[in-house]
């Protein structure tokens, strides 16, 4: 069997690789070792400005509009709605945050994301806001916009049920060892042109590239169920709440650099139902459905791992998205698979020739 690429994780990064390579023509096998990963269990959510200085996302005004066509594309293929948009309350957590809110919102470029400022006054007004009574924000909040979160274990799903229709799917513990670079690329008598790694956090272990800077980051996330009405925002107070269908939400995450594993926490658990009641008191009796726990594949300089060794250029790498995946990665699976096809170049802060690697 002759492919032209074999693409090892079945993530967000892989299987938009995969679509994005497959939909070009190209011989497509995706191996993935069927267990639960970061993509399945992340929120989804995209936020063009985050922390408290407010900063725009590297390259947002790119990613974004790329992310929202590339989305809708896949929504009218699948006939099912995976990006879902909604503008967020960002609820500040100090009266700097709201300094420099307001100071950001001076700038023109921040104009298409940054709305309304709601101050503190005697009592802030919600009337135009549903369901967000007993909201504490004591400190005010802003309105942003051009926010959305990805459904993305539906959207891997159904991802996996058409590479397994057309035959480029297999569901395998992957070892390195089984690769043979001489005479030819090979993987279990497989003859590929290249294989690409998109095995998220267990790019750690990956012979080849398991030099570069990650900086990897637990996160967990709680799904809960409420008899109560849930706000028709999103929001963000330190940690963030997305609304769902019949009464469900999530909250989360939990960022730990510590302890690396995939096992759930009570104290997660704990810290994330805290800063909810803190804000939403009236969620407080919500019931957790589920937590979920996994390892975000984050870099040490916050921009992805994209490019072929330098030594071996037949292995190549698509991973270090971290928590930006959702809008990083339908940009750079189109900009990938131009370099693989056509031999263009990547943009020099995501090109893995930034570090050495042997």
């Amino acid at each position: 069997m002759t492919i032209d690429f074999l693409i090892v994780g079945q993530g967000l990064a892989g299987s938009l690789l995969a679509w994005e390579l497959i939909n070009r023509d190209c011989k497509v096998l995706l191996i993935d070792n069927g267990i639960e990963n970061a993509s399945q269990c992340a929120a989804g959510l995209i936020n063009p400005v985050t922390g408290m200085r407010f900063v725009k996302s590297t390259h947002v005004d790119v990613l974004l509009p790329a992310a929202q066509v590339y989305y809708q594309k896949l929504s009218h293929f699948f006939q099912h709605s995976f990006y879902i948009e909604k503008t967020m309350l960002r609820i500040f957590n100090s009266e700097k945050e709201s300094h420099n809110a307001q100071k950001r919102r001076q700038d023109v470029s921040y104009r298409a994301y940054l709305a309304e400022i709601f101050q503190p006054d005697a009592e802030l007004d919600l009337s135009g806001f549903k369901n967000l009574t007993g909201l504490n924000a004591s400190f005010g909040m802003i309105e942003q916009l051009q926010t959305a979160y990805l459904l993305t274990q539906p959207l891997l799903s159904a991802l996996k049920q058409f590479f397994i229709a057309q035959n480029c799917y297999q569901q395998h513990q992957f070892d390195y060892q089984e690769i043979n670079l001489q005479p030819s690329l090979s993987w279990r008598g497989i003859q590929a042109k290249k294989i690409i790694f998109c095995e998220g956090y267990q790019l750690r272990d990956n012979p080849w590239f398991s030099a570069l800077p990650l900086q990897l980051a637990k996160g967990e996330i709680l799904t809960l169920e409420t008899p109560n009405s849930l706000p028709n925002h999103l929001l963000n107070y330190g940690h963030w709440l997305i609304p769902l269908e019949n009464n469900l939400f999530k909250t989360g995450a939990t960022f730990d650099t510590l302890q690396l594993d995939t096992q759930c926490t009570e104290q997660a658990r704990i810290l994330l139902l805290n800063s909810l009641e803190k804000r939403l008191p009236d969620l407080a009796a919500a019931t957790v459905i589920k937590q979920q726990a996994n390892i975000r594949p984050c870099t040490l300089d916050k921009q992805p791992f994209i490019g072929l060794h330098p030594r071996y250029p037949e292995l190549a790498i698509f991973n270090g998205f971290g928590a930006k995946g959702s809008l990083q990665i339908p940009y750079y699976s189109q900009q990938f698979a131009d370099k693989l096809l056509h031999n263009k170049a990547l943009d020099s802060g995501v090109d893995v020739q930034r570090y050495q690697l042997s």
